[in-house]
C-alpha cells in the first residue's frame, strides 16, 4: 500500500517542476493526480507519463487565476476520479523584477492573482468536496521568501507573504472540518523557472554556482525536495499538522 493509496490530489502548476516531480511521487504513492496548468503540451506529457506506468492521471488546461475555470475544472476532477482528497496550490511565477516604485499596477496584479488568489479560488471550489469526505489536506507552495525581505521581485515576496498566512487562517477555519492546510517554503530549486530566469541573465553556471553560495549546505535544491515534503503533508503521517510553514532552504532562512 501507498502512502497516498485511494486517494485523489489535484496538483496545479503540476506539468513542470516542483509541480510535475509531486504528480510523479504522488501518483508511485497510490494516489489518482489531476494535472492543473496552462502548458498544454507538458501537462499532458505529465498525465501520459503515469498512465504509462500504470497510475491514473489526468491533465485540465485551465488558468487558475480565473475563477470561472477553476470551478468547471474542479468539478471536473470530482466527477471523473469521484472526490477530491488533497489540494496542492503549486502554481505561480515570479513576474517582473524591479523596485516597488517602477512596477506597472497590471504586472503587481499578474503575480498576485496567479500565485495568491489562484490558492483562494482552488481552496474555495475544492473545500466543498472536501467537506463531503469527512476531511482532506491542502499543501499551499509558499516560499521562504515570502518569509524574508528581499529587493529582488517585490510582488512575488508579497504573494508568497499572502499564501503563508492564508494557509494559517484556512487552517483554523477548516480545522473542524477535518481539513488540514499548511504552506511548504522552498528556497532557490533549480527547476525552468530559475535556469530560464538565469538563462535572461547570460551565464547560467555562474549564476548556478552563485545561488549555490546562498545556501549552507552548499547547493541549491531539486524539484524532488520539496515534493518529498508536500508528500508528507498529504498523507497520514501529518495528521496533526496543519497550520505550519514547513521550511525546505538547505539552511537559507537560519543564518
Amino acid at each position: 500500500m501507498g502512502r497516498l493509496s485511494n486517494k485523489v490530489a489535484v496538483i496545479t502548476g503540476g506539468a513542470l517542476g516542483i509541480g510535475r516531480a509531486t504528480v510523479r511521487l504522488f501518483a508511485e504513492e497510490g494516489a489518482r493526480v489531476a494535472i492543473i496548468d496552462i502548458l498544454d503540451k507538458e501537462g499532458k506529457e505529465a498525465a501520459g507519463e503515469i498512465q504509462k506506468l500504470g497510475g491514473k492521471a489526468g491533465f485540465w488546461k485551465i488558468d487558475v487565476s480565473k475563477e470561472d475555470e477553476v470551478k468547471k475544472g474542479i468539478a471536473e476532477v470530482k466527477k471523473t476520479f469521484g472526490r477530491i482528497d488533497v489540494l496542492v496550490n503549486n502554481a505561480g511565477i515570479t513576474g517582473i523584477r524591479k523596485p516597488t516604485h517602477e512596477i506597472p499596477e497590471e504586472e503587481w496584479d499578474r503575480v498576485m492573482s496567479i500565485n495568491a488568489k489562484s490558492v483562494y479560488f482552488c481552496t474555495k471550489h475544492a473545500v466543498p468536496f472536501m467537506k463531503k469526505n469527512g476531511g482532506g489536506s491542502i499543501i499551499n507552495v509558499a516560499s521562504v521568501l515570502g518569509m524574508v525581505g528581499s529587493p529582488g521581485a517585490p510582488p512575488y515576496v508579497a504573494s508568497k507573504a499572502a499564501v503563508r498566512l492564508m494557509s494559517k487562517t484556512d487552517a483554523l477555519i477548516y480545522a473542524k472540518d477535518n481539513i488540514r492546510v499548511n504552506s511548504v517554503n522552498p528556497g532557490y530549486i533549480w527547476t525552468p523557472l530559475i535556469e530560464n530566469h538565469l538563462k535572461s541573465r547570460g551565464d547560467i553556471e555562474a549564476g548556478r554556482k552563485a545561488l549555490d553560495a546562498l545556501h549552507p549546505l552548499g547547493h541549491i535544491g531539486e524539484p524532488i525536495d520539496v515534493a518529498w515534503a508536500i508528500l508528507y503533508l498529504a498523507s497520514e503521517e501529518s495528521r496533526f499538522v496543519t497550520g505550519s510553514d514547513l521550511v525546505i532552504d538547505g539552511g537559507y532562512t537560519a543564518q
